[in-house]
């Protein structure tokens, strides 16, 4: 019973991140912000459903196979957004899209010879 309470909290935890990020990428201002909002939040709902996933299939399920498998596939998240999220900011700095604010430094643009 408390495990299955555990686990819930895990889930809402998720479900609010996840939410959390959806309204990010409707109000935030531009590209990079709403790449931002979407990036960190999803990885962060995605994180705290497959801690509850991991914890209910270890010791709800009694299933060690299930609950590496869920936390090989939160590591994965958690390494591959990140980097996903950079690849595509700068594939959109390189594009032409800008901020909408000047920026106080601009690495990206010392990147690209600006």
């Amino acid at each position: 019973m408390v495990l299955r309470i555990v686990c819930d909290v895990f889930f809402l935890i998720g479900l609010i991140f996840a939410l959390a990020g959806t309204l990010g990428i409707l109000k935030m201002p531009d590209t990079f912000s709403r790449m931002q909002a979407s990036t960190c939040v999803s990885t962060l709902g995605t994180l705290g459903v497959c801690i509850g996933g991991v914890l209910y299939a270890a010791i709800g399920m009694h299933s060690a196979s299930a609950a590496v498998k869920i936390a090989v596939i939160g590591l994965l998240i958690l390494i591959t957004n990140p980097i996903g999220s950079h690849v595509l900011a700068r594939g959109a700095y390189k594009a032409g899209i800008r901020p909408e604010k000047k920026m106080e430094t601009d690495d990206l643009g010392r990147d690209f010879d600006e």
